[in-house]
Order: structure tokens, then sequence, then C-alpha cells
């Protein structure tokens, strides 16, 4: 699955100007980016977004050029560079194919932004077809010998439940790396802006507060309040809901006993296997930073499963 947030949101910033898309559609090897990853480009040569993570942007910025000029939608093959040559190439040893369309009614249709940030917004996922033959996009299926299909996944939640430290590092790790954070804590002397800046803070209780900011399959939900009066409930909610990755801090044995109250209440065994407790990845982590960091790399392998 790409990351493209920042590309989205500069294609309703830039909307009704001179555009160009440059999208991955096939890779091979170690290539830099996932297929579907964006790299949006103004007339004015301003760009969002990567192809190659800096690798061959040079040659695409120019290709753009020339389609915002006129020409026809290009598809381009990188492969591995010269070293000893001045040529446009991976050197990690990848192979990636690149089209180029114009942001226009024969190319990559503005109007698809505008059902893409609907269809974020409402938590589903949409999907553009393009003809690789005519450069054309489309949400309809059509009966080109070759078509490119791109996922648009909603964008990437978490909810974290318990306004302590490990929350702190935790949610300045989500901002890094795009995941928009919510905490969610009853207890008013813990949830205060100069502890978490910048994040959306909800003093509900986490079972209504979950239900209300209902989790999709891009959602992640975390509960760290060591507090069973807290925890549970919101346990009981997110397993209720689709998310993507559920994790409760606590050790083996308080995990064991929390299996056995969720279980008492009525939660399925499939369902209680989907918590991950203790939550993060066993990496050793002391202290509260790393702790946060195990949990993040448990929520983003949790994203990028199959599904």
């Amino acid at each position: 699955m790409a990351d493209n947030d920042s590309v989205l949101a500069a294609a309703r910033a830039w909307a009704g100007e001179p555009l160009a898309l440059a999208t991955v559609v096939s890779t091979w090897g170690s290539a830099p980016r996932p297929r579907g990853s964006h790299m949006l480009v103004h007339a004015d040569g301003r760009f969002e977004g990567s192809v190659s993570g800096g690798c061959v942007e040079s040659d695409i910025l120019a290709t753009a050029a020339e389609v915002l000029a006129g020409s026809a939608f290009q598809r381009k093959r990188y492969g591995i560079a010269d070293a000893a040559a001045w040529e446009v190439g991976l050197p990690c040893g990848g192979e990636i194919e690149v089209m180029v369309q114009p942001v226009s009614a024969t190319g990559f249709d503005p109007e698809l932004f505008d059902r893409i940030a609907e269809a974020r917004a409402a938590g589903r996922a949409l999907t553009v077809e393009t003809d690789l033959e005519t450069g054309h996009s489309t949400l309809r299926e059509g009966g080109a010998a070759e078509v490119f299909r791109n996922r648009y996944d909603p964008p990437r939640r978490l909810l974290i439940v318990g306004a302590v430290q490990i929350a702190q590092s935790l949610a300045a790790l989500a901002a890094t790396l795009g995941i928009t954070t919510v905490v969610i804590d009853p207890r008013a002397r813990f949830l205060t802006q100069e502890r978490f800046p910048g994040v959306t803070l909800d003093d509900r209780w986490p079972d209504e507060a979950i239900a209300a900011l209902r989790p999709d399959p891009a959602t992640a939900v975390v509960t760290l309040s060591h507090d069973i009066k807290i925890d549970d409930p919101a346990l009981l909610a997110a397993l209720a809901s689709p998310a993507a990755y559920v994790g409760a801090l606590g050790s083996k044995r308080s995990h064991a006993a929390r299996l056995e109250r969720l279980a008492t209440a009525g939660v399925a065994p499939d369902a209680l296997a989907r918590i991950d407790g203790p939550v993060g990845l066993s990496i050793g982590a002391i202290g509260p930073a790393e702790i946060a960091l195990s949990i993040a790399a448990a929520m983003v392998q949790a994203f990028h499963a199959p599904r």
C-alpha cells in the first residue's frame, strides 16, 4: 500500500491548475517505492511525493514538463544505473515502471481526487483503473487489454486509550509516520494539550469514544492506561470493529487475566486472538520511548498485512 496522503492534499490545494501525475505502475526487485506511489508535478515546477526516493525524480520532472506542454502520456522504465555514466537509474538494484499522465479529462480526471477524498473521509477504500494504452483513468471497469488498478485506502488513524507517558512517545512517533492520532482518557489531569501538543484529545469513556470514532481497517487501537475500568471497555469496543490492529499494554500474566475477563464478557476466542498482548514487537524495549517504538512497529506491520 502506497502512502499518498501528501500528494492527495497537494492535489486539493492545487485544484484547477495545470498538473501532471507520475505513478509507479510496476516494480521488480528492491524497488525504493511501492506500486501506486504518486508524484504530483505543478506546471511552475513545484512537486509533491516521490516515485523513487530521489533517484529518478529529475527525469520525471522533465517528462512531466513534456506532458504538461501537450505531449502524450508516457511510460518509462528505470533499471540499474551505470555508476560510470551520466545515466538515470536506480542504484538499489531494483527496477520500476512509471507512467506520467496529465491531470485532465483525458488523463487522470481531476474529479477523481474529489471522489478519493470523499471515500477516504467516509472510511472507505476506492480503486481507480487506468488504461495503460491510453493513459486514461476512471472508476469504471473498462475493456482495456492492459490495466493498472490503484487502491486508495482511508487515512491511517491511531486511537490511544490512556494518556500515559508511553502515549506521549507513541503519539509523536505516529505523527512522523503520517498517522492521525486521538488520545482518549476520561481523566482530565492526564489529558492535557501541554502533555499532547497538537494531538486530538477525547475525554469520553473509551467505549463511547471508540464507538463514535468508528475504527476501520486503516485504524489501530492501543490501550495503555493499566486501569481495567478504562482498558477493558475500550477493547470490547475495538474488537467489535474491523480495526487493523488492537494492542493492549501489560505483562503476560496480566494479559492472561485480561483474556479471561473478556471471555467472561462474551468475547469469542477468534476475537480475543486479535489482541496483541503484551503489546508491541519483541525488541527488548526498555522505557516509554522504546516501548512506543515497539508498538509503532507492530502497528505498521498490521497495516501492511494482507487482508
